[in-house]
């Protein structure tokens, strides 16, 4: 059976057999002709643009985002598409410069760049405007005629975050809906019941289970806590709001409002009957916290953990079962890339000497606390199914996806002796793109770059006039998990020695057949219990006594907090050095790699609040819900807690050069997830920029090309098989099949273990036996090595903690297979310790023993190249089976990115490669 790759929410609307038989008649060439006259968008007349803001850029500051500025589409052009494959303007302009850059990075220079990304510099040539719209006298939006980015300049701070909202909107108001409703839990309810809808707002709403009070109390906590910032971002907010809202009145009322929701049945097309709802306040707290969720909550997992310990436990006894854990759980490993790389020393959740309070649950005992309820129709029976399900041990919910890089080099090693930055955070690829592109300035604002949907009041990751700052997602530990004892029944549990009653949060979603979703009618509802230490997540019993285990994460109940930090980015007057830059994202309680580039300087910090843990609580593990163990000051009314300092948080100014994929922060910073160890993605963004640095004189076009090289290289080939290699040749092979696969495989590293097309277009990969051969052989050589010393349950329960593999045409990752984003998580790090180990070859921070082969080099050669053979012998279609994208056997496609549907709009598949979603390539030349 071929795979079906993961589908994600409104997918159904891309499907044309789901559109009634009228709109698929001749008949919709008459509905066409009479929807085109009002596409039109507002009063937009040809005019020259306002003057720059200040630029101290001088040209060279670039950036992309695929696959284009508008992600808004009419009815009519929803149907052209899906008809005949045409595209709405500036729908998928910049998808394939994006794409190109794979084939085309070789023979880059400084004046190319532009041929792969967009000019970023402020303002738009007069000559270049497209249009002009004026939605108040305050505030003029300016869109270019290459990308159709807004270019918003207001007179009043009112007029130009009304701008902002208005411009978003134009751009990305059905994907904005969506997302509100996601963040509520009630997807369904608007836009179908189609499975992937209902995974969507189930994922997100268990770990934001909040009633519209709670929505409000966030927003008042977080502007009043700020003081007059606080009112400028509430003023900021709702003048935001007011501009999305006159967009929704205007489309409404010119009939050129996104076309899904005709299709989901909000509106109708012939007689416009219907409603739009308007955004209000709240929207904006529920948009962020699905943003939180994906990108800047790490930690949790500690239920998981403990079941992976027990199981080592059980394998080893308690002594040795600890150490054989510890050795793969890699929490401060002395061979990890880093970040910082200066020495200096952050510690943070480090392993205590003598852990306390950890409240273990007992063997066999752990169950999953039951999200869905009284589920009807197509997806499901009438049938409750609130039933407790043992927790899954192969799940790895709790790996925090990484996602984005960076690479920044001092100007102490450019050519031009400013610094030169190449980043941007890897968002997954959607059509329409969650991220989208904005100039913004006006009283007290001046930015350009990208912001989240619906949240782009503020410019998050982009430029200022004369500095740039970008992200990474850094995954560290806010995340904890106390084990509350029941007292009375289920629903009531011990807290602070009284017998509290838990919170009941409830949703209910109920939905009809729409247009675009071909379901029958149904309903269910989520529940959640909600205790003062966060969700119930699982139950179990530790020492024979009933627990709930509870979820805390310090932004819980302040997803609205960062705002503050966001508003700073944007102020001029604000971020005029790397030391301002740091103390405006210390602001942010995300947990967020934060990079900074001006003409003469460069800066890092990582943002997030880190709670204090009690004296002896270990991070990586439940602990008592009790006084003892609970965070340092914490306040259960306000989820608040004493935070680490901002100079205990990695951080440096004007280091050499900064690299992150998501990996290792500093030394002994060891809160972050599994994988962390020897080989990880970062050491390909290292060994490139760092050979770099060494040589000096660092271009942009070089660091462009460091990127994209390492963006186009298989982790597992560049840093781990020359080692497997070095086992297998140790002797002379002579059996025929696994000598033709070692030829081809070594041929592979000697031409740069890289996933690369023979020729732009060609939809064939140099190497492909190889790397068939070699996607085959990974999850085989893993088993072989590791599995026969640690036992099958030992083993099932690492790869619950971490996966075995994460390669391009896996399916991984929040978007499934086509992902793009490749080798965050995967053994690789304990494959290199082993094989070195055996080879015997110097390991610091090694595992407890020797696996493969237990520690033969002949044995370990054996296995090696008898799961060699194994690989070699598959087919194509057996690596690569197929799914709803490509056919079964066809390498390119199955590693290819696809823009997954959020909307009616589809666009066309790009070579993949493995960098951010949004980038900006940036080299200014001189400061205010």
């Amino acid at each position: 059976m071929p795979r079906r790759t993961p589908r994600t929410v409104l997918d159904r609307l891309r499907t044309p057999r789901r559109f009634p038989k009228f709109l698929k008649s001749a008949s919709v060439c008459v509905l066409i002709a009479g929807l085109l006259s009002p596409l039109s968008q507002a009063a937009a007349t040809a005019a020259p643009s306002a003057a720059a803001a200040n630029d101290y850029c001088g040209g060279q500051c670039s950036d992309i985002l695929p696959p284009g500025e508008n992600g808004n589409a009419t009815l009519v052009e929803i149907l052209l598409n899906q008809a005949f494959g045409t595209q709405p303007g500036h729908a998928e302009d910049q998808l394939a410069p994006y794409g190109n850059l794979a084939k085309g990075y070789s023979g880059l220079t400084d004046t190319k760049i532009n041929d792969f990304f967009n000019d970023a510099s402020f303002g738009v040539p007069s000559d270049q405007v497209a249009s002009t719209t004026r939605p108040r006298s305050d505030v003029t939006i300016v869109r270019d005629k290459k990308t159709g980015v807004p270019h918003i300049t207001g007179t009043t701070r009112y007029g130009t975050e009304f701008g902002a909202g208005y411009a978003a909107a134009q751009d990305r108001l059905w994907l904005m809906d969506v997302f509100r409703h996601v963040g509520r839990g009630q997807l369904t309810s608007f836009a179908g019941g189609a499975p992937s809808n209902q995974g969507l707002e189930q994922e997100f709403w268990r770990n934001a289970p909040y009633t519209e009070a709670d929505l409000q109390a966030q927003i008042d906590n977080a502007t009043a806590q700020a003081g007059e910032r606080g009112k400028q971002a509430l003023a900021d907010a709702n003048a935001y709001i007011a501009g999305i809202n006159a967009y929704i009145d205007a489309s409404d009322s010119g009939r050129y409002f996104p076309g899904e929701y005709v299709l989901t049945g909000h509106k109708d097309s012939i007689t416009n009957a219907g409603t739009i709802d308007h955004f209000k306040l709240t929207d904006l707290v529920a948009l962020a916290s699905v943003i939180g969720a994906l990108f800047g909550s790490g930690g949790g997992g500690e239920v998981n953990n403990a079941l992976s310990l027990l199981a080592a436990q059980s394998k080893y006894g308690v002594v040795e079962g600890t150490k054989v854990w510890e050795s793969f759980r890699q929490r401060n490993d002395p061979e990890a890339v880093l970040t910082v790389h200066d020495g200096e020393s952050f510690p943070y959740a480090v392993k205590p000497d003598d852990a306390q309070g950890q409240a273990l649950p007992d063997a066999g005992s752990v169950t999953r606390e039951p999200l869905v309820y009284d589920r009807t129709g197509s997806a499901g029976t009438a049938a409750a199914t609130g039933a407790s399900t043992t927790a899954a041990k192969t799940s790895v919910s709790s790996a925090k996806r990484g996602m984005s890089n960076a690479l920044v080099v001092s100007g102490k090693h450019t050519a031009s002796g400013h610094p030169i930055a190449v980043f941007g955070p890897q968002t997954g690829y959607f059509a329409p793109q969650l991220l989208m592109l904005q100039e913004i300035q006006g009283p007290g604002l001046s930015a350009r770059g990208a912001s989240f949907a619906g949240l782009s009041m503020y410019v998050e990751l982009g430029r200022g006039q004369d500095y740039s700052w970008s992200a990474t997602t850094s995954g560290q530990d806010i995340i904890d998990t106390y084990a509350v004892e029941l007292c009375q029944d289920d629903y009531h549990y011990l807290y602070h020695g009284t017998c509290t009653a838990m919170d009941k949060v409830e949703r209910t979603n109920s939905w009809k057949p729409t247009v675009a979703d071909g379901t029958a009618a149904g309903s269910y509802r989520m529940q959640v219990y909600r205790t003062k230490y966060g969700p119930v997540e699982y139950r179990a019993t530790v020492g024979g006594k009933k627990v709930a285990y509870t979820t805390l994460r310090s932004s819980f109940m302040h997803e609205a907090d960062s705002i503050i930090g966001f508003q700073m980015l944007n102020d001029p007057d604000y971020v005029k050095s790397p030391q301002t830059f740091q103390s405006a994202v210390q602001h942010i309680n995300y947990t967020f790699n934060w990079f900074y580039a001006d003409s003469s300087h460069t800066a890092y910090y990582n943002s997030g609040d880190n709670p204090v843990r009690a004296t002896g609580v270990d991070a990586d593990f439940p602990v008592w819900a009790q006084p003892a163990y609970e965070w340092r000051n914490w306040d259960a009314a306000t989820n608040t807690a004493q935070y680490t300092p901002a100079s205990a948080h990695p951080n440096s100014v004007d280091q050499d050069y900064y690299i992150s994929w998501n990996n290792k922060q500093a030394k002994d910073y060891a809160a972050a997830p599994w994988g962390e160890g020897s080989v990880h993605r970062g050491n390909l963004l290292e060994d490139r920029v760092k050979k770099l640095v060494s040589a000096g004189g660092v271009t942009r076009s070089a660091l462009v090309k460091a990127m994209a090289d390492a963006a186009l290289a298989d982790l597992r080939a560049e840093d781990v098989l020359p080692k497997l290699l070095k086992v297998i040749n140790s002797s002379t092979v002579t059996d025929p099949a696994a000598a033709a696969a070692v030829s081809k495989l070594s041929a592979w590293v000697t031409a740069g273990a890289r996933r690369t097309e023979t020729s732009a277009g060609s939809h064939t990969y140099a190497d492909a036996d190889a790397i068939r051969i070699l996607d085959a052989w990974w999850p085989l050589l893993v088993k072989a090595e590791f599995e026969p010393v640690l036992g099958s349950d030992l083993y099932t329960a690492f790869t619950g903690s971490i996966p075995v593999d994460e390669a391009p045409s896996a399916g991984h990752g929040p978007t499934g297979s086509h992902a793009g984003s490749s080798f965050q998580y995967g053994w690789w790090s304990y494959v290199d310790k082993d094989i070195r180990a055996v080879l015997g070859e110097s390991v610091q921070g090694g595992l407890t023993q020797k696996y493969c082969g237990s520690g033969s080099l002949g044995a370990c050669r054996d296995a090696l190249i008898s799961t060699l053979k194994e690989a070699a012998g598959k087919t194509a279609a057996q690596v690569y089976p197929g799914d709803d994208q490509c056919s079964a056997g066809d390498q390119w496609c199955a590693d290819s990115i696809v823009q997954r549907t959020l909307g009616g709009i589809k666009h066309g598949k790009i070579s993949w490669q493995n960098r951010p979603t949004y980038q900006q390539v940036v080299e200014y030349t001189s400061h205010r």
